[in-house]
């Protein structure tokens, strides 16, 4: 049996495009990035998790392994400020 990690290594974004303002997709979509992922379908494929640890409170991502097995630890608050939006790329599939 193949498991959901696995068949899913194969995903491609077909389009990109830059946030135009803060959401709380944006914010999360700015951690994984921070990280140096794409988004939170590269991380699931590259460290094999089924899961993200985020904050109950908010939904924000709580924190993110690098690839160099580094930890990045995130506030509950937004930490996306609306001078970084422009940067952080949003994916679609």
């Amino acid at each position: 049996e193949v498991s959901g990690v696995m068949a899913e290594a194969d995903i491609k974004p077909k389009s990109i495009h830059s946030a135009k303002k803060w959401s709380d997709h944006v914010e999360n979509l700015y951690r994984f990035q921070k990280a140096g992922y794409r988004d939170e379908v590269e991380y699931k494929q590259v460290k094999q998790v089924d899961t993200v640890e985020c904050w109950p409170e908010t939904g924000f991502v709580k924190k993110l392994q690098r690839r160099d097995n580094t930890f990045y630890y995130y506030d509950k608050q937004r930490e996306c400020e609306d001078k970084e939006v422009h940067k952080v790329k949003v994916y679609l599939y």
